[in-house]
């Protein structure tokens, strides 16, 4: 599938499913080395994470938990630059290491958010895993210490991400034309 319309919209595949899962073993391996001797606590964001999560954790071979928050700043292809928290953390995370899993990061305004809310709990660390990074919508200084891909600041649909609760399900990631 080159393209597909979701909407009112037209996409064109920018990220292929075999170069995500690709990138997701090395992701994993890496993660597993890190983390030997750790029991970390996987944090995945909701609703978007929840595929890169699945695949992700299939790779990590170091003992490891996983848990899932809910938060919020879309509306349509647009960040609200409003956070909105739908559904807290039940861990306790104190001296742990944390590492949040999300699908993307753009603005930063909902990793800000989430490192600032998992500090006010005292974990040991906090580490950052996503797929896609956007370098140039940043607009706050934030270190994620396993990054999938750098893409640019281009609308994206697919593997977790969605165009108003659409497109979640596609197997390869999507640029909007």
């Amino acid at each position: 599938m080159g393209t597909v319309k979701i909407h009112d919209k037209e996409f064109k595949v920018s990220i292929s499913a075999e170069v995500i899962q690709n990138k997701i073993a090395e992701l994993g391996r890496q993660l597993s080395e890190d983390m030997n001797g750790k029991r970390p606590l996987f944090v995945a964001v909701l609703n978007g994470a929840f595929l890169f999560a699945a695949d992700l954790l299939k790779h990590v071979t170091c003992e490891c938990e996983i848990t899932f928050v809910r938060v919020s700043s879309y509306s349509g292809t647009q960040s609200t630059g409003q956070v909105r928290n739908l559904i807290g953390l039940n861990e306790k995370i104190e001296g742990r290491t944390v590492i949040i899993i999300e699908d993307i990061v753009d603005t930063g305004d909902t990793a800000m958010y989430l490192i600032n809310e998992l500090k006010k709990e005292r974990p040991s660390e906090i580490k950052f895993a996503s797929l896609l990074l956007k370098p140039k919508a940043l607009k706050h200084d934030i270190h994620v210490d396993y990054t999938g891909f750098e893409v640019p600041n281009d609308f994206l649909v697919g593997f977790g991400l969605d165009y108003d609760g659409l497109g979640r399900n596609l197997n390869d990631i999507y640029t909007l034309i």
